[in-house]
């Protein structure tokens, strides 16, 4: 019993749309990790700068237009949380690309089986 074409070609264009939409969504993915991972890096070095300071060092934060005293502790919670955030950003990032890579190897494999049934 073969598939009739029409349907076979329906079949493959829906695994071949799916596939490339796996892969755009794959390519933001990995750039959203780079970024995050840019950030990290960031805040790390801010945050080895902020060890190096005495504790009656004043330290000035941006808050729009204006900068505001923030004691160092203060600073140097910030940026510990802000990191684990990140982090865990990532960690997420990381799971929805091993699921769009799987998704998109699966699209692959699909088309590549309907072809060398030929149909049938």
């Amino acid at each position: 019993m073969s598939i009739p074409n029409e349907a076979l070609q329906k079949l493959v264009q829906e695994i071949e749309t799916q596939a490339i939409n796996a892969q755009r969504e794959i390519n933001v993915v990995k750039a959203a990790i780079i970024s995050k991972q840019r950030d990290i890096r960031m805040l790390e070095l801010t945050s080895t700068e902020v060890k190096q300071l005495s504790h009656d060092t004043k330290v000035y934060e941006g808050v729009g237009k204006m900068f505001m005293y923030t004691p160092v502790n203060n600073v140097q919670t910030r940026l510990v949380s802000e990191t684990a955030e990140l982090k865990f950003d990532i960690a997420n990032l990381n799971k929805k690309l091993h699921y769009l890579e799987t998704t998109h190897k699966n699209s692959r494999e699909h088309i590549d089986q309907i072809f060398k049934s030929g149909g049938r």
